[in-house]
Formats: structure tokens, sequence, C-alpha cells
């Protein structure tokens, strides 16, 4: 990563984040990876969750409603950290820390997000390594969205996120490997200029972290519209039998 020479802020963000070899550091690594792997029974409860609060809503509703909720926790949580800088005695290398933690948050947030659309799309994730490929597929966008149409053999206009379930273990470690590679090296990019933003001071971090995020979380939605194309109409079969059990065992 570039270093800034003038920027006393980014030079620590970047010590605190990347090794003298530019690559992030190994707990920068783990915290990232943790932060994308949401377990289906969370998934599950959250599409509960939002069902029990919208009762007649069909798989296509769900997915708007969820569209909406996503992008507003994410704006929100951004912003909020960003305010956190005009906080008297909320100093640069805190606030940095709270850009840090806002950045895991918006992580967690976009796993809970996309692996709750694949489900209402039929897309059972229980494995973890293919629900934290789909995730970070989804975040590099385009580029994802072009990776994993070519490896599941799809068309540049198809959606690839069904083929995800049925991949084979070994392909999907090959899958992995490459996904997390990239996903790695353009999230740190972009989140080390989002985190600094969000620190910035006298209220200027509010209106760059609640924009910034505001706008990752589109690219987010978008992105998940590509893999798995337009919503259904009605909840799957298998999950919506699952989601009666877990109402009945309430």
């Amino acid at each position: 990563m570039k270093r800034r020479k003038f920027n006393p802020a980014a030079r620590l963000a970047e010590r605190a984040t990347f090794g003298a070899d530019g690559k992030p550091k190994p707990h920068v690594v783990q915290a990232i990876e943790r932060a994308v792997e949401v377990q289906r029974p969370l998934v599950l409860a959250n599409i509960r969750r939002m069902q029990r609060k919208n009762p007649s809503a069909n798989a296509a509703e769900l997915i708007r409603i969820l569209d909406r909720h996503y992008l507003n926790a994410v704006t929100g949580g951004g912003a909020a950290i960003g305010a956190t800088a005009v906080v008297p005695g909320v100093g640069t290398v805190a606030a940095l820390g709270l850009s840090a933690a806002a950045t895991v948050g918006f992580l967690e947030a976009t796993a809970l997000y996309a692996q709750s659309v694949a489900e209402l799309h039929g897309v059972r994730l229980a494995d973890p390594e293919k629900s934290r490929t789909m995730v970070m597929a989804v975040m590099l966008g385009e580029e994802g969205t072009l990776m994993m149409q070519s490896l599941s053999g799809r068309g540049t206009a198809q959606a690839w996120g069904s083929t995800v379930g049925s991949m084979p273990s070994g392909l999907m470690g090959t899958v992995g490997s490459s996904i997390r590679k990239q996903f790695l090296k353009r999230f740190m990019a972009r989140q080390g200029t989002a985190m600094l933003g969000r620190a910035l001071p006298l209220g200027v971090g509010a209106v760059v972290g609640g924009a910034g995020n505001h706008a990752m979380g589109k690219g987010v939605i978008k992105a998940t519209r590509a893999a798995f194309g337009e919503p259904p109409t009605s909840i799957p079969g298998q999950l919506a039998g699952e989601l009666d059990q877990m109402e009945k065992s309430a």
C-alpha cells in the first residue's frame, strides 16, 4: 500500500494494519475472515425475525426489506463512527481504533445480509468455506462476479450464486483461495481510505463515513443481485420448513 508521507494518521493506520512487506498483518486477516463467517442458525434467525415483522411478505418482498435494513445499518454505522471524531477527548488514535471496529461491523452486516439473500433464493450454505467464499465474491463486485461465473461455467449474463452450494469441496478450496487473495487485496485498499475518512475531525468524518459505507452497501446489493438473479416470489420449500420448525420450537 502506498505510504502517505504527510499524514501522521495514515502512517499510524498503516503500521497497525500492514506489515513491512505491505501485506495485511495476520491478526487483521483473521479478524476479516471471522467477520465474514456467519453461522447458518443466525442467518435463519435473521430471516425468521424479518418474517415475524412482515408475516404476509413473500421471498421477493423479504429480500427488498433485507436490502433496506442492510443499507440503513451500514450507512448509520459508518456515520456514527465518523461522528466520534468531534467528541472532545476522542483523538486520532482512538478514532482509528473505532474505525477498525466499524470495518468489522460492516463485514458482519454484509455477511449476514448476503447469506440471508442466498437462503431466500434456495441456496443452503451450511459449509463455512462456501459461505465465506460467496460473501467475499459478492464484496469484490464485478471482479468477483466474473471470477465466479468463469469458475462455475456460467456465462457473463448468468447468475452464479446457485452453483456455490453444489461445488465440490476440492474446487471450492481452489476457488476460495483465489477469491480470498483478491478480496484481501481489494478490500484492504478500499478500507484503508474509508478507515481514515471516518477518523477525520470536525464532523467531516460523519459525512465521509456514512457516504462511504452507503456507496459500498449499494455495491454489495448490486453484486448480490448479479449473483442470485431476480428474487423468487415464494420461500423455498426446505427453508420454509426450517422456519416453521423454528417457530414451533420457540
